[in-house]
């Protein structure tokens, strides 16, 4: 295979990648699309925890999803949802499905975010609250996080949010923490008090795939520790934003005529 033929887990590769591939031009198709439609961090924060719980399944239906929920929520969904009454979210998504999600799910996701708002006044001061400086990553404080969601939801939102403890890599959640706390031609960041070097690299099929063919991990799981191997082998190139590749690294695999073009020059 081309890829494997020209490719080395050196830093300069994984460089040479993020010059190429993390940019603006490349991000369609990818649920982070709804985010870079909104100017408010809190309307950003509240759309990028939307949009990555639903990036399962195939592309088209994620951003088929994400649009179908958005939509009741009209231009400034953080407003909104502080103000919605829980029989109104619950009516709006009646009818919701995808895959296994259900619209009870959702709309409990968006009553507990709403609740959120109100209690904390944004969701990245929920998470702040549960953070410590002893934390060497941000996975303590993101069950905290999730644990506090789900008691404003009522019950936990089902296929949604992923619960740390239980050993899930949580791509999901881990995809929305880099769309939240990095900053870059694709990254918002619109948090400022999360530090880029605690963040663990969201780990779906293409990156653990490459990680492998990489040698960044030898894991056939990918669960939580392949997540955490994965990182630290990013984080000996870049230390201080071991996440910075995650972007660029996963076109690999969602437009490799684009990468094979690259190897190429």
């Amino acid at each position: 295979m081309a890829f494997e033929q020209h490719f080395g887990s050196d830093g300069m590769c994984f460089e040479a990648l993020y010059e190429s591939f993390n940019r603006r031009e490349f991000l369609h198709p990818d649920p982070l699309e709804f985010v870079h439609q909104y100017s408010e961090e809190r309307d950003q924060e509240v759309v990028g925890l939307i949009a990555s719980s639903l990036a399962y399944g195939r592309v088209a239906q994620i951003l088929k999803s994400v649009s179908y929920v958005l939509e009741p929520l009209g231009a400034t969904p953080s407003a909104f949802l502080r103000e919605a009454a829980p029989s109104e979210l619950v009516r709006s998504l009646k009818d919701f499905r995808h895959r296994f999600t259900t619209g009870a799910e959702m709309s409990g996701l968006l009553i507990g975010i709403g609740r959120t708002l109100r209690d904390h006044g944004s969701l990245e001061s929920c998470f702040i609250d549960g953070m410590k400086n002893s934390d060497a990553t941000v996975i303590p404080a993101l069950g905290r996080f999730i644990a506090g969601l789900s008691e404003s939801c009522g019950e936990h939102p089902g296929s949604l949010l992923a619960l740390p403890e239980r050993g899930s890599a949580c791509k999901r959640l881990h995809l929305y923490l880099r769309w939240m706390v990095r900053r870059d031609e694709v990254d918002l960041g619109p948090w400022t008090r999360v530090s880029p070097a605690k963040l663990v690299v969201p780990v779906d099929t293409h990156m653990h795939r490459i990680s492998r063919i990489f040698g960044l991990t030898q894991r056939k799981q990918a669960d939580i520790r392949t997540a955490l191997e994965i990182t630290a082998g990013f984080r000996r190139f870049a230390p201080d934003d071991p996440v910075k590749y995650d972007f660029a690294i996963t076109r690999v695999g969602i437009n490799p005529d684009a990468v094979f073009e690259f190897i190429d020059r």
